[in-house]
């Protein structure tokens, strides 16, 4: 039996609403020649919309003060998933 302690990443739909459940030692701008910023700029518990998808399992995310490169791992969804 193997151990998949590993997490699959999460999916998120281009223009759903998420929240930062953690924050990263820095964030990454998402400009096309993204930079390193500290991560106070953004706060626990704030939402943003998803642009788009980056590669590394990145999200470009818009929030109140820019938009910011997150880590699946940083962030949850905020839409109701359907029931099955």
């Amino acid at each position: 039996m193997t151990d998949n302690s590993e997490k699959m990443p999460q999916e998120f739909a281009i223009g759903s609403k998420v929240r930062v459940i953690a924050l990263p030692n820095y964030i990454k701008t998402a400009e096309p020649m993204p930079m390193l910023r500290p991560p106070d700029l953004i706060q626990l518990g704030e939402q943003g919309t998803v642009l788009d998808r980056r590669p590394g399992n990145y999200w470009g995310i818009r929030f109140a003060n820019g938009s910011f490169l997150l880590d699946s791992q940083y962030i949850e969804s905020l839409e109701e998933t359907p029931k099955t």
